[in-house]
């Protein structure tokens, strides 16, 4: 009879150790993920004076729009959370993406070899930045499930694993309804 209770207490013990390890090991996925995404944000935040540079010499009546792109940047870069880089960084893909717009009216900076390099570069960077973030909300919530299931539960709370916030990037216009009117 005691042998049975020894047992019972090891696989106990045991299994209790592997819920810390399992939760210690999605912790850490989350925060590796995060350092990808946050990577990624630097590259693109480097990238962005560059670009601004090589379109000042053709959108000299567009000092507003590259005044906006630099202040969603430099509030980009100082955000701390998870929530306040999110909407940091919708904020500045919003500038740029206005900014992209502009630039349709200038031709000759649609040609220069400078500024389309940029721009490639940028766009791979936009692209990696959206599967870090993928990867990252990913594991978050592999994480936040761990944490919030039983029994697992018990464990995170006993050393207070706290949930993980999402890294989402919205602008207000992926959530409209497009309008649509036949009439005219």
């Amino acid at each position: 009879m005691g042998w049975i209770i020894l047992i019972i207490f090891v696989v106990l013990i045991a299994s209790l150790v592997g819920m810390y390890n399992s939760l210690v090991g999605l912790r850490n996925r989350v925060k590796n993920a995060w350092s990808q995404i946050d990577v990624q944000l630097k590259r693109r935040h480097d990238l962005i004076p560059n670009l601004i540079e090589t379109a000042k010499g053709y959108v000299k009546h567009e000092r507003e729009t590259l005044e906006n792109i630099t202040k969603a940047r430099a509030r980009a870069m100082e955000a701390g959370s998870v929530g306040e880089k999110s909407k940091a960084e919708a904020d500045l893909s919003g500038a740029l993406g206005r900014f992209m717009l502009v630039v349709e009216n200038y031709p000759d900076l649609k040609a220069n070899q400078n500024f389309l390099a940029l721009q490639e570069e940028l766009t791979s960077t936009e692209n990696k930045i959206a599967f870090a973030r993928q990867s990252y909300n990913d594991s978050v919530l592999f994480y936040n499930n761990k944490i919030q299931m039983f029994p697992s539960n018990f464990i995170a709370n006993f050393f207070r694993f706290v949930k993980e916030e999402f890294f989402e990037v919205e602008e207000p216009s992926e959530r409209a309804v497009p309008k649509v009117s036949f009439t005219s």
